[in-house]
């Protein structure tokens, strides 16, 4: 049973479906602490007294909230968003900065670790902050330095680095910025007479799809050749909201991609896995990368072992077709591009020997 709308509404008072359908508010009404939580569902799915809270902060949207079934402890939107102890237990090897984005950071929040592109972290704020995140560390710092001086260095880096020709507008979530604000962000990138493609990474349509707009949609549409990639994990995630959200999108000239992260008791099973690449299908989102989850410190609890993923991919492999199938990635640091998963496995290998004689053939 979900935490529905009507119940959450009254949570916050007066607040109407008006309220509801407009992102400001809930944005404005996120669920920022454990007490929060506990009044509106209960102690039964919270595994966090407070600490992991005080560590790596809290914030919920009320919208995606609505998405937890609070009558299943290990619900997989809960598992995604509620604080957890467990993310207090870090072994070795992991790491607050896996990848190593700081040392490939020319200047402030701009990485640059292909020759080809860079990511530029426009903000640490999300709508909802996802317990597996890699750029967690960011979340209890505050900003040193305006949006303006950011803009400002990034800009700089990129006008002087002639090879760079993709720009990754990436955070914490671009899309929490009003329109005025995105609009400058954009227009300042695509002004570089060298920057070709700009693309967003967001989880809005997931998370707050009711910050996609008409508006936004016309604003992104003046941008293009501008790309979207978003994170669904789970099937559940899909829903009439986050559906209309892509359509939005995709109805602007906007392709919208997915990139999932593979995480324990979230997606790790075939069925889940298999149904949630169907389900990206059906709303025309493209099922991009399913990224092993990173060693990241606070997150060694959603980690899987490599081989059982491969062993999962080997087997929807069989099952889905070619438009439902991404690839399975493992990202390292440095410049190093992402290491596909999916080729190493067996069964592929195995495949390869048994056809030998055509490849023989056509060769």
């Amino acid at each position: 049973m979900n935490i529905n709308k009507k119940t959450l509404l009254s949570y916050f008072g007066n607040a109407t479906v008006k309220d509801w359908l407009d992102w400001r508010w809930q944005f404005k009404n996120r669920i920022t602490s454990i007490a929060q939580l506990e009044q509106i569902i209960g102690k039964i799915l919270i595994r966090d007294s407070g600490d992991a809270a005080s560590i790596y902060p809290q914030a919920i949207s009320p919208y995606y909230l609505s998405l937890v079934k609070f009558d299943a402890e290990n619900d997989p939107i809960g598992a995604q968003c509620f604080p957890d102890c467990r993310e207090l237990s870090s072994s070795q090897g992991t790491l607050a900065d896996p990848l190593e984005e700081d040392e490939h950071t020319p200047v402030a929040k701009l990485v640059h670790r292909y020759p080809d592109r860079c990511l530029a972290i426009v903000t640490e704020t999300c709508a909802t902050y996802c317990r597996h995140c890699n750029r967690k560390r960011f979340w209890s710092t505050s900003p040193h330095i305006s949006l303006k001086t950011r803009l400002a260095n990034m800009l700089r880096y990129i006008s002087e680095s002639p090879q760079i020709r993709e720009v990754i507008i990436s955070g914490g979530d671009p899309l929490i910025f009003d329109d005025t604000t995105l609009e400058a962000i954009l227009s300042s990138f695509k002004a570089i007479p060298h920057v070709e493609v700009l693309r967003i990474g967001s989880r809005i349509p997931v998370v707050m799809p009711m910050r996609v707009t008409r508006d936004l949609c016309r604003i992104l549409k003046r941008y293009r050749p501008l790309w979207l990639n978003t994170q669904f994990n789970h099937p559940n995630e899909i829903t009439p909201e986050s559906a209309r959200a892509c359509e939005m999108l995709l109805a602007a000239g906007i392709p919208v991609s997915n990139q999932s992260v593979l995480l324990k008791g979230v997606n790790d099973k075939k069925d889940v896995m298999r149904n949630l690449l169907y389900g990206l299908q059906q709303i025309s989102v493209r099922p991009y990368y399913i990224f092993h989850c990173d060693p990241v410190k606070g997150c060694e609890h959603f980690r899987t072992q490599i081989s059982s993923g491969m062993k999962m991919m080997d087997e929807i492999r069989q099952q889905c077709s070619g438009l439902s199938l991404p690839q399975y990635v493992l990202d390292v640091p440095g410049n190093t591009a992402k290491i596909p998963l999916n080729v190493m496995s067996g069964a592929i290998k195995n495949d390869l020997k048994k056809h030998q004689h055509f490849f023989d053939k056509i060769e």
